[in-house]
């Protein structure tokens, strides 16, 4: 039966693998009953030989399956230097944002199961650490004002999207880089993406080595990661509005209330000292970080830290280069985050002495 006009539409992600091809089939049973539209957005990123027939072939599964609309969008993967998975996630999420707008699609659903969960955590832990790290992925985010949700990510495994899409007949489609036609006794080679050679060599290996389903264990872990992770973010936003202030229109002005520094030429912003020092670690880490951010500024733990202790630990010390051309500094009861070219000027400088 199909549903108003006007009825909200729901618009699944789907690459023609098994996941979200099930997931089309559930939604599209799920909305009908819920009197909602349900469509489909897959984005094609050329990026292997083939490409444009394996969305059309998936596109066309979904057609069969009742979903309407059923869109097809071609991007163009640009290199950024963070690496093609990163590049191409960023055109895909930037073609569902474009295609949710157009279509004024009330959310988008992700295929995520709790196999992708677990294989976050553990890629998480290798590329950094903390309590975000053991969250894994939220089952619902906003990105530009869109809705993105994760039916699937604490419950379904991938063993069930298998048996839904033999149940229905669909074929779907393995990504080459996965590595699923290469054995699973083999490791895979250092060339396939990390995420591929987590799943494909690490978490057998760790189910193996724990004599249970680690899947399972590491799913549930997140639950209690992501409420704590919520909890702290909340509290840290909260510090936020009160003790960092950004976009401060007049450049810092050197020697001003006991300034140290003579480089900064602009201030991004201002942190409260006392706001900040009187709060928990965990809380100053996370506003610190969030600032850093919002002031487009590179950073990690180690310049965290460093300007933790112009906060807590001051005695009168220089400035913390934070990255190439940004740097933080004390005042009596200010941290500035500033932008800094004074180095570069002193080269210029240098050509004109005697």
């Amino acid at each position: 039966m199909s549903q108003p006009p006007d009825a909200p539409l729901l618009l699944v992600a789907c690459s023609g693998g098994r996941d979200s091809l099930a997931l089309a089939a559930v939604a599209h049973i799920v909305c009908a009953a819920w009197g909602l539209r349900c469509g489909a957005v897959l984005v094609d990123h050329q990026l292997q030989e083939g490409s444009h027939e394996v969305s059309w072939h998936a596109a066309e599964q979904c057609r069969e399956l009742g979903l309407d609309p059923v869109v097809v969008v071609p991007v163009t993967v640009t290199a950024s230097g963070q690496g093609e998975e990163a590049d191409a996630r960023a055109s895909r999420y930037g073609a569902f944002v474009e295609t949710a707008q157009q279509y004024d699609a009330s959310a988008i659903l992700l295929a995520h199961t709790a196999n992708d969960q677990a294989e976050s955590v553990l890629i998480d832990l290798i590329r950094a650490a903390g309590t975000d790290a053991l969250a894994g992925m939220p089952d619902h985010t906003s990105v530009d004002g869109v809705l993105f949700l994760r039916p699937w990510l604490m419950d379904v495994t991938r063993e069930q999207t298998t048996a839904m899409c033999q149940d229905l007949g669909l074929h779907w489609w393995d990504d080459p880089t996965n590595g699923d036609h290469i054995a699973p006794q083999e490791p895979l080679p250092a060339a396939y993406p990390l995420r591929s050679r987590v799943r494909h060599t690490l978490m057998p290996e760790f189910n193996r080595f724990a004599g249970r389903d680690m899947v399972s264990r590491l799913v549930a872990a997140t639950r209690i990661a992501r409420r704590d992770v919520e909890y702290l973010n909340a509290q840290a936003a909260s510090l936020y509005d009160e003790a960092v202030h950004m976009a401060l229109p007049t450049p810092a002005a050197p020697g001003d209330d006991g300034a140290r520094d003579d480089e900064c030429v602009e201030t991004l912003a201002e942190l409260d000292v006392d706001a900040l020092r009187e709060a928990p670690e965990a809380l100053r880490f996370r506003v610190l970080d969030q600032a850093l951010a919002n002031c487009d500024i590179p950073h990690g733990s180690a310049q965290i830290e460093a300007i933790d202790q112009l906060i807590c630990a001051w005695h009168g010390q220089r400035p913390v280069r934070v990255a190439k051309h940004y740097s933080a500094l004390r005042w009596p009861h200010v941290i500035r985050l500033c932008k800094d070219k004074g180095h570069a000027n002193r080269r210029r400088a240098g050509h004109h002495r005697p």
